[in-house]
C-alpha cells in the first residue's frame, strides 16, 4: 500500500509554470532506500502515473509511454536528496508529483508537489494603489489568534478530502504495488 511519510520531503509545495519552459522538485530522505520513484497524480484524469524509478548507482528505469528526454533525475549530498528535472512543459503535465520510496513492501510517499502548467504566467503588479482613506488599525485578541490555519473548521474537512482521496488510490495502489514489484523482479534478474 502507500503511505505518506515525513521521511521524505518535498519541495516546492506549489509550482506554477509557463509552457515550453522547464521546472525542478527536490525530494529530501531520511531513510534508507534503494533508489526513489516518481509518480504523478493527474486530477483531470483520474490517473497515478508512474513516471520513473532512479537507483542509488544512477540507472533510470521509465515507465510506459513516458519520455526519457523530459524526465531526469539528479542526486545530491550522498543519497539524502534527488531532484526530478521536467523540460518541455505543457498543460497535461500538471498534477501532483510525489516522490516515493519502497520499504517492507510498503511504497512510502513524500509531501507532494502540486505542479501547474499555464500558457503565461499572470502578470506581477509593481505598485499597490494608494488608497486616500485612513485605515483603522486593529489588534488580534487572544482567541482570534488560536484561529487561523490549524482551526478545525480548516484542518477537518482538508483532512477528509485526503483520507477520500487515498481511499479513491487503492485499486491504483494495486496496480502499482504489482507494477513495483515486476519491476523489481526485472531489475534483479539482471
Amino acid at each position: 500500500g502507500f503511505y505518506t511519510t515525513l521521511l521524505l520531503t518535498q519541495t516546492p509545495e506549489h509550482i506554477l509554470a509557463p509552457t515550453n519552459n522547464k521546472t525542478e522538485i527536490l525530494c529530501e530522505l531520511k531513510k534508507d532506500h534503494t533508489g526513489v520513484y516518481w509518480y504523478r497524480w493527474s486530477q483531470d484524469r483520474q490517473h497515478f502515473e508512474f513516471l520513473l524509478f532512479s537507483s542509488t548507482v544512477g540507472k533510470a528505469t521509465y515507465g510506459p509511454n513516458v519520455r526519457q528526454d523530459k524526465f531526469s533525475v539528479h542526486e545530491a549530498r550522498s543519497h539524502s536528496s534527488y531532484s526530478l528535472h521536467i523540460s518541455h512543459l505543457h498543460p497535461l503535465d500538471s498534477g501532483t508529483y510525489y516522490c516515493s520510496i519502497s520499504q517492507s513492501s510498503q511504497l512510502l510517499l513524500g509531501s507532494g508537489t502540486q505542479l501547474t502548467v499555464v500558457d503565461a504566467l499572470p502578470p506581477k503588479t509593481t505598485q499597490t494603489p494608494v488608497s486616500k482613506k485612513p485605515v483603522p488599525r486593529t489588534t488580534k485578541s487572544k482567541a482570534a489568534s488560536r484561529e487561523g490555519p490549524c482551526s478545525p473548521l480548516v484542518w477537518i474537512p482538508l483532512a477528509t478530502g485526503v483520507l477520500l482521496l487515498l481511499l479513491s488510490l487503492i485499486p491504483t495502489a494495486y496496480s502499482l504495488y504489482r507494477l513495483r514489484r515486476r519491476l523489481w523482479l526485472r531489475i534483479h534478474r539482471q
